[in-house]
């Protein structure tokens, strides 16, 4: 009697869940199912849709109609299996119930062997074959002689043959009677079990090796019960290729045409069925998944539980933007001209919402970034000024709208109320590109056909040959994009077929998109020239999900690159060959510190040093067509750029600045930055070689070295009365100091004969001295308050001086 494992699956029902137990080696054994008189038969459960993901996984749904208690059956991998059995859901929609679910169980074939009690194994060979059954009863026939017995042993012996010694198998069978006899193993000697038991059980040890190198099925099994005719459906997830994006961008032939974007998805199908006549989405997205060994039976009590392992997809392209192009800045003055700081600004939508606000710096100026293009209400305002309020102001996207504003003294509740266009100082810089666009597809619309390249192609009717553009844009898109939950997908609108272990490539965007050709140039890049690029931006309504793309330009293939995903809207810079016709050479250029500004409040002097650095960067074009050079400049933390420099936009790392070069020229762009220190000193510790020190650096003015020499001589003045003021203290301690020795003569002189005369002589000392320290202890006391007053008067002056001067 031999042992049977059995295995469990964890079966997903509408109203309950079951374990069945089913034998591990009974494929398409039946879960036991109700009281039901109708006969059970097994359809096989069609594929419906598919969801693939960029984590490596797929969702699988099958739906299809059940009649009566009719199972249904799905055939998978033993790959998928792991992620079905902890996924599987399985739900009859028109009332009808799933009972059960089983599997063909694969148990590792050295489990299942090391149970039999034949010795086959991997390497076995027929000589360790008869020795693991010794004993078993056999039947050796060699000629015409036939001999059973029970296999006694097998052994290699040597024997002579002419000259030459060979060896030679021998296997030892003793009979029923008890005669031993030897057989040699050759080409005219058979053997056969004659233990029917024994027999069936090497023939199933081979069973199972030969199912070892058979094709990857299992089989798992559904039963339902209910009455008639009813929708079964069931889903999974199973571990599937990463799909691949690729795209193919096609520049146009007309100025003022958009390029065109195409969009293709590489799709492997490498589980346990073809896929027919499925609805394929596409998912960019990569949903949490891991992987746990729960269709392999165990044979210890310790959980199993590998590491999550997964694939993504991780292309590598130029930076997104950090500060869009679009930004609004100026200056706050007042009705002098000098520069407001402190004043409010505030940045207003049309629908009345505020979307910025800042104060201006020191030097009146004000700067917001990322802005969307649209129509804004500019609101500036200060205590003691009318507030001002500019409508109208325009900001378009890739430039910087200047906005001037002159504040009037007054209450700020009188409000003066201009519009852009008529009063304020409103102004337009930078070098943002407007690219129109003719038709919305690249073509005009002419009487129903379309215009392209010269070409007109009436709806319906061939008259001309169309363009490869007009070509393109003629084809329908194959798929559509839409939210699937928290991520967003491809769904093709036509339902695809794929084969098992065959891939396809299929087609998922077809758009116009806005690009403008530029060259890229940082320093950091490992070529020597600039890059030609792409300047992208996603005006259609679809997520580009990364991936590779082509370039197609005048026709023919111009370079590839890498590109990541990119969200209706965004702008992305995307390069995809070296530009030879352009060359760049860059030369910095350093400035010392010097002292620009002193300002002095509450004690304390900060004088502020502005250190000064720059990169030229000298552009030569030698094409003969215009080249727009993107210059992407490093950002310098604590490093600030020079008020006449406005980025067309920002990464994480660079400024992105935009130089046009014409053909056989050369431009050069400085960018300028500024770094400012502070030095603070207190006015407390002033002495005149300090302030020599300030006006030899430049960091005072008159007005400011007047009232530090007033400073100067009111710490004079102090340092006068208190040296009096210690020289009449030590005088004081001199006289005491006497008056001890005086006293102790007089104690020494007491009953000697000069002690009357001593004494009186020492006593009208001790009284000229007592009136010395009493006019001594006034003029101290007077010292003392006028040196209080002094200090006084030198620290309200301290504290009292306020200056703030640029130099």
């Amino acid at each position: 009697m031999f042992a049977y494992r059995y295995s469990y699956v964890r079966v997903f029902l509408l109203s309950t869940a079951l374990a069945i137990p089913v034998a591990a080696q009974q494929p398409a054994a039946k879960p036991v199912k109700g009281n039901s008189p109708e006969e059970t038969s097994v359809h096989k459960l069609p594929l419906r849709r598919v969801v693939l993901y960029k984590s490596g996984v797929g969702y699988f749904e099958h739906d299809g109609a059940v009649h009566g208690n009719q199972d249904v059956e799905i055939d998978l991998t033993s790959g998928q299996l792991n992620d079905v059995l902890k996924s599987l859901t399985a739900l009859d929609l028109t009332g009808g119930r799933i009972v059960g679910a089983s599997y063909s169980s694969r148990e590792p074939a050295g489990h299942q062997l090391a149970s039999l009690p034949v010795p086959v194994a991997d390497r076995t060979t027929l000589t360790a074959l008869l020795q693991g059954l010794r004993g078993a009863q056999l039947e050796v026939r060699a000629g015409t002689t036939t001999f059973s017995g029970r296999l006694l042993s097998v052994e290699d012996k040597a024997r002579r043959e002419g000259t030459s010694e060979v060896r030679v198998r021998e296997v030892s069978l003793m009979s029923e009677a008890g005669d031993v006899r030897s057989f040699a193993i050759d080409t005219a000697t058979s053997l056969r079990f004659t233990d029917r038991t024994l027999e069936e059980e090497l023939k199933r040890a081979l069973g199972l090796l030969d199912a070892s190198h058979a094709q990857d099925t299992r089989r798992l099994v559904l039963s339902t019960t209910g009455a008639g005719d009813r929708e079964l459906r069931v889903s999974y997830i199973s571990e599937v290729p990463v799909w691949k994006t690729t795209y193919r961008l096609v520049m146009p032939a007309l100025d003022g045409a958009k390029p065109l974007l195409q969009g293709w998805a590489i799709v492997d199908n490498t589980i346990g069925e073809d896929w027919d006549n499925v609805e394929l989405s596409l998912a960019a997205g990569a949903p949490q998944s891991f992987i746990q060994q729960l269709s392999q039976p165990y044979y210890t009590r310790r959980p199993e539980v590998p590491l999550p392992e997964g694939y993504m997809l991780t292309p590598q392209t130029h930076e997104a933007t950090l500060i869009g192009g679009s930004a609004l800045r100026g200056e706050v003055n007042d009705s002098s001209g000098a520069s407001v700081a402190g004043a409010i600004v505030r940045v207003v939508d049309e629908n009345g919402n505020q979307v910025a606000e800042m104060e201006t710096d020191d030097d009146g100026a004000y700067a917001f970034s990322g802005l969307a293009p649209g129509d804004y209400r500019v609101e500036i305002s200060k205590d003691g000024f009318q507030r001002s309020i500019i409508n109208g102001v325009s900001v378009a996207g890739s430039q910087t709208t200047t906005v001037n504003a002159s504040l009037h003294i007054g209450s700020p509740s009188t409000t003066v109320e201009v519009t852009a266009a008529a009063g304020a100082q409103l102004q337009i810089d930078g070098s943002g590109s407007y690219m129109g666009t003719v038709g919305g597809g690249g073509g005009e619309n002419v009487a129903g056909g379309i215009l392209d390249q010269g070409h007109v192609t009436r709806r319906g009717t061939n008259l001309t040959t169309l363009s490869p553009a007009a070509a393109a844009r003629s084809s329908i898109v194959a798929a559509q994009s839409d939210a699937l939950g928290d991520l967003f997908e491809y769904k093709l609108k036509d339902r695809v077929t794929i084969r098992k272990n065959q891939s396809a490539l299929v087609p998922i965007v077809q758009t116009d998109i806005s690009a403008e050709k530029v060259s890229l140039w940082n320093a950091n890049m490992s070529v020597s020239r600039p890059l030609r690029a792409l300047w992208l931006t996603n005006s259609s309504s679809l997520v580009l999900d990364g991936g590779s793309f082509s370039v197609l330009d005048g026709g023919a293939f111009a370079g590839e690159g890498i590109v990541d995903a990119i969200e209706p809207g965004e702008r992305r810079l995307i390069s995809y060959a070296i530009d030879l016709a352009v060359q760049v050479d860059t030369r910095n250029g350093t400035e010392q510190g010097k002292f620009t500004r002193t300002r002095i409040s509450h004690g304390v002097m900060i004088r502020t040093s502005e250190e000064h650095q720059s990169v030229t960067y000298t552009i030569h074009n030698a094409d003969a067509s215009p080249r727009t050079v993107v210059i992407e400049h490093p950002v310098h933390p604590g490093w600030k750029l020079a008020p006449t420099l406005h980025p067309d936009e920002q990464t994480d790392s660079a400024y992105r600045f935009r130089v046009s070069v014409e053909p056989k020229q050369t431009s050069t762009f400085k960018a300028e930055e500024t770094r400012s220190n502070d030095v603070q000193y207190r006015l407390s510790g002033l002495d005149d070689p300090a302030l020599d020190l300030f006006i030899h650096q430049g960091t005072v003015n008159p007005e400011i070295e007047a009232a530090l020499r007033q400073v100067l001589a009111q710490k004079t003045t102090v340092a006068h009365l208190d040296a009096e003021l210690h020289a009449k203290q030590q005088e004081s301690d001199g006289i005491f100091r006497d008056q001890e020795r005086v006293r102790e003569n007089m104690k020494a002189l007491k009953g000697t004969p000069e002690e009357k005369s001593l004494t009186e002589r020492y006593t009208k000392e001790l009284g000229d001295q007592e009136t010395q320290l009493a006019t001594l202890k006034q003029e101290i006391a007077g010292l003392e308050a006028q040196k209080q007053k002094a200090q006084e008067d030198l620290e309200a002056t301290i504290q009292n001086l306020s200056f703030d001067v640029k130099l």
